[in-house]
């Protein structure tokens, strides 16, 4: 289940609440009881290497691939 992070205006604090895809832009209380909080916007990195190994093709294209006359 996808995790939000959320801060409370009132207090300051962060917090985190579990719930389904769903429900992700439904109003969260933070645990102090306040309601005025607001959704955080999360950066999630998402690394792998796939068969190529997640490097670019040695030859051609980019600078100095050949494309600029470098």
């Amino acid at each position: 289940m996808p995790r939000y992070e959320f801060r409370c205006r009132a207090c300051g604090d962060t917090f985190e609440v579990n719930r389904p895809m769903a429900a992700a832009g439904a109003p969260a209380t933070c645990p102090q009881g306040h309601a005025d909080t607001v959704k955080l916007l999360s950066a999630v990195a998402v690394t792998g290497r796939g068969a190529g190994g997640g490097a670019a093709a040695a030859t051609g294209g980019g600078c100095c691939g050949g494309a600029c006359g470098c």
